[in-house]
């Protein structure tokens, strides 16, 4: 459903582009900071064409990269907020397994973010959770954080709570053209705005919005399957018990990036998916001819058979999302080398939503030319060389 109309003004104290999780949340703190604000949106919304649609993501504390783990205190505070503002749950608390060979370094780095991780063996596993099944010399790192966080609903929170606090949120306006200056100028399809500050967080569309500015960033849109896989014994809704989320991380008899979410979408349907995918236009996603190989299903039934015995090894859902990737995974969180009003949220490498308050607190932040509440240093632009390129 289209948001409710509005009346048209033309200038805004900062214009965000993107209403996905990332600008929803950069455009609510700025109406939080009482800055008069738009939020545009190409699609009507709801829509399933970017990377925040669909009923779940995982949330954890566990993160072997420092800078994210020293973010998710500061994510889950401002989640409990924005469910306290919206009057709505937004997160299950189910814990979360890390799995992985012993002594690997990425699990290693896992425990230690949880200062107290707890870790189990195959059969202490086994014990806890039975519908896990590890093998000689992997084990498990326990974070009693994790979770699910209910996309679609938190999305639609932000952006509620985002108007409640005066902001203007319009859809189905697609951006036509960016001009810079002490005032920039927003073209859409429907009409012109301006404002001394923007914010980009277009997801895949990032890349050819800032071309036009001189800015080439390294970004590569992914289409990725998003599998539900039948249990063989669906456990009893009486119960009210899920089972955790879990990551696998160089497991022997599997790929990296394997990951998996309890059965709280689609009844007695467990998601397991593969944190990769092929490469995509994000105008195109949807051209994928019919009977076209999906070589990440059968990598991922493989990893059921080894790891998963209580599923069935063929998926009874299979849906799309889009991940934007950098190169080495990290966020983008930077101003425009040139035009410093413009501020860039970019390629989150399928490891964004869990973090969105923050990036979008951040993002807020750099905006407003105050100092970012956490180091935004690891997130630079010019950490890719030759990104900086003659306008169009």
């Amino acid at each position: 459903m289209a948001a409710p109309s509005q009346p048209h003004q033309a200038t805004y104290d900062a214009i965000v582009i993107g209403a996905g999780i990332q600008g929803s949340f950069a455009a609510y703190h700025l109406a939080q900071r009482h800055r008069d604000t738009l939020l545009l949106e190409q699609f009507i919304l709801p829509h399933s064409r970017g990377s925040s649609h669909g009923q779940s993501r995982i949330t954890r504390s566990a993160y072997p990269r420092a800078p994210y783990a020293r973010m998710m205190p500061d994510s889950f505070r401002l989640w409990q907020r924005l469910e306290a503002e919206a009057g709505t749950s937004l997160y299950r608390r189910t814990g979360l397994v890390v799995l992985g060979p012993a002594g690997n370094p990425e699990l290693e780095g896992c425990r230690r973010s949880l200062r107290a991780g707890e870790v189990l063996d195959a059969t202490a596993l086994a014990q806890r959770f039975p519908g896990l099944r590890l093998h000689a010399g992997e084990v498990a790192v326990w974070d009693g954080t994790g979770g699910v966080l209910f996309a679609d609903r938190a999305l639609q929170a932000v952006q509620d709570v985002f108007r409640r606090h005066g902001g203007t949120l319009r859809d189905g306006e697609k951006v036509l053209r960016i001009d810079p200056g002490a005032m920039l100028t927003v073209t859409t399809t429907a009409r012109a705005y301006r404002a001394p500050r923007l914010i980009i967080a277009a997801g895949a569309w990032t890349g050819a919005l800032v071309a036009p500015l001189g800015l080439h960033l390294p970004l590569q849109p992914l289409r990725i399957d998003v599998c539900y896989w039948r249990e063989k014994e669906p456990r009893s809704p009486s119960t009210g018990r899920a089972g955790p989320c879990f990551m696998a991380l160089g497991l022997r008899r599997a790929p990296h990036g394997i990951y998996g979410l309890p059965a709280l979408e689609y009844p007695g349907l467990v998601k397991v998916c593969y944190h990769h995918g092929s490469p995509t236009d994000p105008e195109e996603r949807d051209g994928v001819p019919l009977g076209a190989p999906h070589p990440d299903i059968a990598l991922l039934s493989s990893f059921i058979s080894n790891y998963l015995p209580g599923l069935e090894t063929r998926p009874a859902v299979v849906e799309t999302c889009l991940y934007t990737n950098t190169p080495d995974e990290d966020f983008i969180l930077d101003k425009h080398p040139k035009f410093s009003n413009i501020i860039i949220g970019a390629g989150f490498s399928g490891h964004g939503f869990k973090l969105a308050p923050v990036v979008g607190k951040l993002l807020c932040e750099l905006s407003l030319g105050e100092e970012p509440s956490h180091s935004t240093a690891p997130f630079a632009i010019t950490r890719f060389p030759g990104v900086l390129r003659a306008a169009l």
